[in-house]
């Protein structure tokens, strides 16, 4: 069960606690671990990743990447969460939250990427899990999406897994790794059952 933790005056955004994972938005010291991670990683998320910047791993890039996770925050369009082991604290994967659309929509969209070493040990379900209660009971949204690549058969698992149900192909949706790919569309909706 994930317990959402009040954020402290020095913290900025939410903080979501389990057994298995802890996420938090990224901050600044978050940055020698994540190169890292991401470097280790690099030949395991391309192929399910926008082209990387040249300047990718760089600090200035990381800093960039956490102003704007800021101010996504500040504006309520979106959540950027790093995802660390609950028993060893070390930085597993990150998870995001973004086109929160309120109105009539009251949706916004899930991704995720899991460090290479961290992949198919249960970090990335666990997060999801988390995940679900703090955007139907905190943010109060209807309804949250995913997209996976057809091929991507661990995404395809650990949505439907979660709770996630297949609606339907869009084409071309995605530009992943220089092309457009077509994705498959997932949706949970808050009165969807919990598992």
């Amino acid at each position: 069960m994930a317990l959402l933790r009040a954020a402290s005056p020095s913290d900025l955004g939410p903080v979501l606690e389990t057994d298995r994972v802890l996420l938090r938005t990224p901050q600044m010291s978050d940055y020698p671990a994540w190169a890292e991670l991401r470097a280790a990683s690099r030949d395991f998320l391309a192929p399910r990743e926008p082209l990387w910047a040249s300047d990718e791993l760089s600090r200035s890039s990381f800093r960039r990447r956490v102003r704007h996770y800021l101010r996504d925050l500040r504006e309520d369009v979106g959540y950027a969460l790093f995802i660390f082991s609950g028993s060893s604290g070390a930085l597993v994967g990150g998870l995001t939250l973004c086109n929160v659309r309120r109105g009539v929509t009251q949706s916004c969209t899930l991704g995720y990427w899991i460090g290479a070493k961290y992949a198919r040990q249960g970090y990335m379900t666990a997060a999801v899990r988390a995940v679900i209660p703090f955007v139907f009971d905190s943010l109060e949204l209807h309804r949250l999406e995913a997209a996976c690549l057809p091929t991507n058969l661990a995404s395809i698992r650990l949505l439907e897994r979660t709770g996630f149900k297949r609606e339907g192909l869009a084409r071309r949706y995605l530009r992943i790794n220089g092309v457009w790919q077509d994705h498959l569309l997932y949706a949970l909706l808050d009165t969807d059952p919990r598992v």
